[in-house]
This record gives structure tokens, sequence and C-alpha cells, in this order.
């Protein structure tokens, strides 16, 4: 629960608007068959030039990151968000930057507005705040790490998104965490799908 006092933490400091007395916090975990990294080694490409000569390329290794190549993209949630239809960024990805998302029927919610608060690529986190839209998730804030580990004696990952947010006039604080674990859970499912099979392609299509 350290993201939660973080999260908490950083939405006093900066004082940005008065939390609820009885705000929700939790986290939920994943884990996902797939690396933090995997690593393309090196290869040769032999090329053909005219007259029979040929040029022999050492290509360097490669490091690729299935999951936090997915996580990291503020500006494309939809690529493993089930929930965003579209998503606009303004201007160049960096903290501070804001995305305008769209939500798909389904949810009780149209638009999300959303700032980037933290994205740390050594250390594999991504910090988000909702700061408007059409929704009743006010004050969320979420703090989403990647790690690796070992899952049945192979590389995996294991993904923690912390939260922290308001409770709606009308509910109870178990009916907005259940209702906003419910949909970080959908969510870190389909990011599971999706780096899967991303890492079931790198490995049956090295490049060579």
């Amino acid at each position: 629960m350290e993201a939660v006092s973080y999260l908490n933490r950083r939405n006093r400091m900066q004082g940005s608007h008065q939390p609820t007395e009885h705000p929700c916090s939790s986290s939920v975990v994943k884990h996902i068959r797939a690396p933090v990294d995997i690593v393309i080694p090196p290869s040769l490409l032999l090329i053909s030039l005219k007259k029979g000569k040929k040029w022999c390329i050492l290509l360097p290794a490669v490091t690729y990151s299935p999951v936090w190549s997915l996580v990291r993209r503020f500006d494309q949630p939809q690529r493993y968000k089930p929930f965003v239809s579209t998503c606009i960024v303004k201007g160049d990805l960096k903290i501070g930057s804001v995305r305008e998302v769209n939500v798909r029927s389904g949810l009780p919610a149209t638009t999300s507005t959303e700032r980037l608060e933290l994205l740390d690529d050594e250390k594999h986190i991504l910090g988000i705040k909702i700061v408007g839209g059409d929704h009743r998730l006010k004050n969320y804030s979420s703090i989403l790490t990647v790690h690796p580990e070992i899952i049945d004696g192979r590389p995996g990952t294991v993904v923690t998104e912390s939260f922290v947010v308001d409770v709606p006039q009308g509910n109870t604080q178990d009916e907005t965490c259940y209702f906003v674990k419910a949909l970080i859970n959908c969510n870190l499912k389909s990011l599971a799908d999706v780096s899967e099979r991303m890492a079931m392609q790198e490995n049956i299509m090295p490049i060579n």
C-alpha cells in the first residue's frame, strides 16, 4: 500500500482540491506470463548486391518490453484498455501532458480528461490523475508499477495499480472500491492478454 500512501501525500501537497472525508483507496495486482524485458540477440543480415557481391551486417541486440511498452503509452491507452475508444493528447508527451479520452458504451461515463503525473522508464512507474470529464470518478489518482517475477519457472511480470478516489454522493466506500477495482481488473486482464500475445510473437518470429 506504499503507492496509496504516496498518492495521498501527493494530493495533499498539491492542494488542488478538497478531498472527501472518507476517500476510497486500494490496489489491484495482476501476474502476467510475459517478461518485463525480452532481449533479442544479435543477428546477421545478409544483403545481396549486383554482380554477385554480398554485404553482411551485424544487427545489435535489442531489448524489448512487451508489458511496459503498452503501459507507458499515455497517448494510446486504447492499445489495451477495452473501454477506451479514442484518445487525443495535445502537444509533446511529457509530465503534465493532458489526454482527452472517449469512453465506449457500457460504463457510466462518456469522456475523461487525464493528466500525466509520473513516467519513469527506469523504474517502470506510471502516474495519472483524472482532472475532468463526464463521469463520477472525482479526484481520481493512480500509480501503476511493473516489476519482473518468475512464474512457473519462466520470466513474468507483476503489475500493481494503486488508486485513490473520492466517494461519490449516494455511494459507499465499498461500492466505490468495488467498481474501480472491477474496472482496473478488466484493464489489467486485457493488458495481460495483449502483452502475452506480443511476447509469444517475439519468441516465434525473432528478428534475424
